[in-house]
């Protein structure tokens, strides 16, 4: 039996689902969602075709000790909704930044639930963040949408590399800064 390794990392609570740690159960889901290309050419990170243990690899990283950001989950199946909606993650940056990124399964989209995890991470600050950065490209206007709505303010235009897209992809940066 493999043992789920400790995550320190508080369970979060929405109006219509938990955000809570991954689990290494989690993966066929995730996976599922992340080989859609509309889910990697809006990351960064993602590739597309997802390779074969790409979601095991990342699952790891997000369960190890010295990882690089905290990810929750999205899961609405204690309100009888999919037990994997989406993901949310902050990334530690220096003096007391975090980066946010998020994404909700195709299935799940326009139905506010990518603003609520947002909402969710800022009012509860797990980070104890001053600044929240996060970053969208400029052809999902919905994920820009979905930081106005939770208080970030635009920052300016930038550029950042999709790894599905195998290109650099103009982006829009927002900050919000905490009280």
């Amino acid at each position: 039996m493999i043992q789920e390794p400790i995550v320190v990392q508080p369970a979060l609570a929405a109006e219509r689902f938990v955000l809570r740690a991954l689990r290494r159960s989690d993966a066929g889901l995730i996976a599922m969602y992340m080989a859609d290309r509309r889910i990697a050419e809006g990351t960064r990170a993602i590739p597309h075709p997802l390779p074969p243990g790409a979601t095991e690899a990342f699952i790891t990283r997000a369960l190890s000790e010295g990882r690089g950001a905290d990810v929750w989950v999205l899961d609405g199946s204690e309100r009888g909704h999919a037990e994997v909606l989406g993901l949310v993650s902050l990334t530690h940056m220096e003096r007391e930044q975090s980066e946010i990124t998020y994404w909700v399964a195709p299935a799940f989209w326009n139905t506010g639930y990518a603003s609520e995890a947002v909402r969710a991470i800022v009012e509860a600050n797990p980070h104890r963040s001053r600044t929240l950065f996060a970053e969208v490209f400029q052809d999902n206007p919905g994920s820009a949408r979905v930081l106005t709505n939770c208080g970030f303010e635009y920052l300016g235009d930038a550029e950042a590399f999709s790894v599905a897209r195998g290109a650099t992809v103009p982006t829009w940066t927002y900050l919000r800064k905490m009280d």
